[in-house]
């Protein structure tokens, strides 16, 4: 039997084409088999594929795929989830509804104010303080201002203003032991920026190296910012923060922080194609999930 879905292609984060984070998004009759998905996702050969479906409650499931593993929580492929459902009219301005995922539920909206924009609801975890691995340090160029571990798998860095973060040689190949699996790199934005979001002048920025996840550079994280966010609330005193990331295909957020494991991030997204994908037999097989985190 041959399986023909529906799939678009939106790059989320980013105000216009050829921007922000690439997510192919696959609307499914029924849950396919991850071997399936997987191989769907190595083809396309996003930072992340998203497979959606609906139950015959009426529930939306959502799995996310890099090329080379399914990972447990993916920001910017939700956003594109989200405004994929309202490109195919199931979803519209103003509503909001709860994704079934691997991560427990994540309430989305489509936002009224803008067209192809939204807010997804992602889970925050506190910042755990580290010692910077030396070798880190000699990397970065700099001795970093703080380390920290997370639950999320990922580590964070705050490196100094001074330090020119867009310009950074990327470090992946380079990375070690838990680095490998997300290492978030970010800093106060300069005072002297110009750099503005949704109205707003941006008040950080981050890069995201994850080269054990198959991704040597994401170009917008939204699991990432959701992760710091709360870190920037409370250094600024301000319920909502607005991040950067000045990667190639830069973009960014703006990020409410709602409690301190739990922050909305709001953000525009562009459509870039649309069509069919005839990828054979999906298959149904709700067991061995193989997960790994990101997003």
């Amino acid at each position: 039997m041959t399986t023909t879905c529906r799939a678009l292609l939106v790059e989320a984060f980013s105000a216009g084409p050829l921007g922000g984070n690439g997510a192919a998004v696959v609307l499914l009759e029924q849950p396919a088999s991850a071997r399936w998905m997987q191989s769907l996702a190595a083809s396309l050969k996003q930072s992340e594929t998203a497979f959606l479906w609906q139950t015959s409650e009426g529930q939306w499931s959502l799995r996310w795929f890099t090329p080379s593993c399914e990972v447990a929580l993916c920001g910017h492929a939700t956003l594109a989830s989200t405004l994929a459902l309202s490109h195919w009219g199931l979803l519209a301005p103003g509503t909001s509804l709860a994704f079934a995922s691997r991560s427990g539920p994540l309430a989305v909206g489509l936002c009224h104010e803008r067209s192809g924009m939204a807010s997804i609801e992602l889970p925050s975890e506190p910042l755990q303080p580290l010692v910077c691995p030396e070798s880190l340090a000699v990397l970065l160029g700099s001795e970093p201002l703080a380390y920290w571990g997370s639950e999320l798998g990922y580590r964070v860095v705050l490196v100094n203003p001074g330090l020119d973060l867009p310009a950074l040689p990327n470090p992946s190949d380079q990375l070690m032991g838990a680095d490998r699996q997300g290492l978030v790199v970010m800093q106060a934005m300069a005072t002297t920026s110009n750099q503005t979001l949704l109205g707003r002048r941006c008040d950080y920025q981050l890069r995201f190296f994850a080269p054990g996840l198959g991704l040597r550079e994401d170009p917008v994280t939204g699991s990432a910012h959701a992760l710091v966010a709360p870190w920037w609330s409370r250094q600024l005193g301000r319920s909502s923060v607005v991040g950067w990331q000045p990667s190639a295909r830069s973009g960014g957020m703006l990020c409410e922080v709602l409690t301190p494991t739990s922050v909305r991030l709001t953000g525009t997204g562009h459509c870039l194609w649309d069509g069919t994908i005839d990828a054979g037999a999906s298959g149904c097989d709700p067991s061995g999930w193989q997960v790994c985190k990101r997003g």
